[in-house]
């Protein structure tokens, strides 16, 4: 699988997400996909040639290996990456679709109309909802193979000796995995990066609602306030429009006190 074309994509994802997106991305392509390309791979290559067991009944090893290991995890992780990844490919499409409709559209009537989006990156409208509904998915997928994992390999663990007795199978037959500690290693360290990426992508979620909530309240409370305001300074503003500034007569700038002055109000 080219690996590198995926990179190249999702690279292209960074400059439509937020700051928790990139964090996102980055755990996602060094520490889920550089790892499983470079060491899980390697890890699991010798995984059915070097299961051995402790009989030489012809077909035992092979129907115990199917029993222990339905699917592999090397194959299990590969379609994980390719499912989570692939819902940041079409905020891109979303993107790359709006862009073009913004250049039929001065194509059409002009370079100087009215555009339709002001910043087709921006996270409005159809592409807000885009881009909620694949954090949503993201978290929901990996979530969802770590149900899977736990179900087919009980706590994630990778056991040293597995004792079988699936026909053909003559009796009772223990079978020895290679390298289990390392695999088992490797399977807790991709466990704990998913739930690492199940947990920011959460606080995306949470993020984009947050921010989404505070613009819609946010002119609704600076009209209550003005309100407010105008309401706290109406009698004063109306007192001041009726008594204008009372300017001195003549007679009091040269000090006849004796006089009496009557203020207007």
């Amino acid at each position: 699988m080219n690996w590198a074309f995926l990179q190249g994509l999702l690279s292209g994802v960074n400059k439509y997400s937020t700051i928790l997106g990139r964090v996102w991305l980055s755990v996602v392509l060094i520490f889920r996909v550089l790892v499983y390309v470079v060491a899980a791979e390697e890890v699991w290559d010798d995984d059915h040639k070097d299961f051995d067991c402790n009989t030489r009944q012809p077909g035992c090893a092979n129907v115990c290996y199917d029993h222990t290991f339905p699917v592999s995890h090397v194959r299990l992780w590969a379609l994980q990456l390719i499912l989570v990844t692939c819902p940041s490919l079409l905020v891109v499409m979303h993107v790359a679709y709006r862009e073009e409709r913004e250049r039929r559209h001065r194509l059409k009537h002009g370079p100087q109309a009215t555009p339709l989006y002001g910043n087709p990156g921006k996270k409005r409208g159809g592409l807000w909802w885009t881009y909620l509904l694949s954090l949503i998915f993201k978290a929901g997928v990996d979530a969802g193979f770590l149900y899977i994992f736990h179900r087919i390999y009980k706590n994630y663990d990778m056991p040293r000796v597995v004792h079988c007795s699936v026909d053909p199978c003559p009796n009772v037959v223990d079978c020895f995995i290679s390298r289990p500690t390392e695999k088992k290693v490797f399977s807790y360290f991709m466990v704990t990066t998913a739930v690492i990426c199940i947990l920011l992508n959460l606080g995306e979620v949470i993020y984009l609602l947050c921010k989404r909530c505070q613009e819609l309240l946010g002119p609704q409370n600076s009209k209550h306030q003005q309100h407010r305001r105008r309401g706290h300074h109406g009698p004063l503003r109306s007192l001041q429009d009726a008594c204008p500034p009372y300017a001195p007569s003549q007679a009091l700038q040269q000090g006849d006190s004796s006089r009496e002055v009557t203020l207007p109000c």
